[in-house]
């Protein structure tokens, strides 16, 4: 299998679009919806969080793991890719979902500015400043964290008045920092379900970035160049989902992400 994981229900829109590309792909997806939100967690809890996901995944037969959380992969990629894995599994990976946007971006842009749009932690963590600036030097980008979309998105309320006032409130914000910006790069899973109302409140010469179909493609040219990886993912066109909370409560909310009924397990390992 394939790993995917998240804080919560927002990886549910990258695994849509991997699961798009790679049908025939079996994939195991976990959300550590006991402890969402990641966003305002500390680095330390959210690494020791997400290592625990990515071991569990690991004890699955995963050999390959999608960090598709922008907190997790801001706040726990690195250490976990040089610290922990040569120690806890050297054959396996774990990748992250923001190199793959950061390597992207600069085929977009026109203008070379580009606005960001995040949670807290991933804003605060300057981590998308720091790749783009790796791929793109003369890029100019400009931030802003949308601390109250994930929780609108994650009540269901995508059309709530409410929901309609922060997104233009958050796209006038990132807009006033530069005349110039004419690529917006959603930098939270989450965001995709509000595409037509950013889509409303941008002038129409922005372009919008979501991640999950280039994450895709970044991920099925990462198994091209390893097939010593791809060939240990089962591939039978499975996919199951895991939480750390109730499984009820994953399948009543993650239809708002997948459009469509889903059987969710209970997991334990995680604790609250």
């Amino acid at each position: 299998m394939l790993g995917v994981f998240d804080s919560g229900f927002g990886g549910l829109t990258v695994l849509k679009d991997l699961v798009k590309k790679m049908p025939g792909y079996d994939f195991a997806y976990l959300g550590d919806n006991a402890r969402a939100p990641y966003g305002n967690r500390s680095f330390d809890s959210v690494y020791r969080y997400t290592l625990e996901a990515v071991r569990y995944l690991f004890s699955l037969g995963c050999p390959l793991v999608i960090l598709a959380c922008n907190t997790a992969s801001a706040k726990a990629l690195r250490t976990i890719q040089q610290k922990d894995l040569p120690h806890i599994a050297p054959q396996n990976r774990v990748l992250g979902i923001i190199r793959p946007m950061a390597e992207e971006v600069g085929n977009f842009t026109k203008t070379g500015h580009i606005g960001v749009l995040g949670t807290e932690g991933t804003i605060t963590s300057q981590s998308y400043l720091l790749e783009i600036a790796k791929f793109w030097p003369s890029l100019h980008v400009k931030q802003e964290s949308c601390p109250m979309l994930v929780p609108l998105v994650e009540k269901g309320l995508l059309k709530h008045p409410a929901t309609e006032m922060f997104v233009e409130e958050y796209t006038k914000k990132i807009l006033e920092k530069s005349e110039k910006i004419d690529t917006l790069l959603l930098g939270c899973t989450h965001y995709p379900l509000l595409q037509e109302l950013f889509l409303k409140a941008l002038p129409k010469n922005v372009k919008i970035l979501s991640q999950g179909n280039i994450v895709a493609k970044k991920t099925q040219e990462y198994l091209k160049k390893h097939p010593e990886i791809d060939k240990r993912i089962t591939k039978n066109g499975k996919i199951c989902f895991l939480t750390t909370d109730s499984a009820e409560f994953f399948e009543k909310n993650a239809t708002f992400f997948w459009n469509s009924s889903i059987k969710a397990e209970n997991i334990t390992i995680l604790q609250p």
